[in-house]
């Protein structure tokens, strides 16, 4: 788990030198407000191994906001592609469509199976101006 931490810090610091070249930021922190424009788009980067059967699950306000591609893209670490059961790093890319204060929540969990109070859930506040 430790390693895996490791991997998205690195990956979410490469991101983010990259993403401000293109002027995409990416988040990984729940606790950091993302304030962000109208008709913009930002990244939610979040370690994973869906080798497992688990992987993040979103849900938001669809009105407010839009997945761009219509799902999460995967990618698993360079240094683990070859290992069964390496882990990666999952990114939501989400378009603003109106302004306000609103929710993403994004559980931790196998798609198939009910919720549990053990599953592990982010929830990240958007402020769009």
């Amino acid at each position: 788990m430790k390693r895996l931490l490791l991997l998205v810090t690195a990956v979410v610091l490469t991101l983010s030198l990259v993403g401000g070249c293109t002027g995409v930021k990416t988040y990984d922190d729940e606790g950091q407000p993302i304030d962000i424009g109208l008709d913009q788009e930002f990244i939610i980067a979040l370690g994973s191994n869906p080798t497992t059967g688990y992987s993040w699950q979103a849900s938001y306000d669809e009105t407010m906001l839009e997945l761009v591609g219509g799902e999460p893209t995967y990618e698993a670490d360079e240094t683990e592609e070859d290992v069964v059961g390496g882990g990666g790093v999952e990114y939501f890319r989400f378009l603003t469509l109106e302004p306000g204060e609103t929710e993403i929540t994004l559980v931790y969990k196998r798609p198939w199976e009910d919720p549990t109070p053990q599953d592990e859930t982010k929830v990240f506040t958007v402020n769009i101006e």
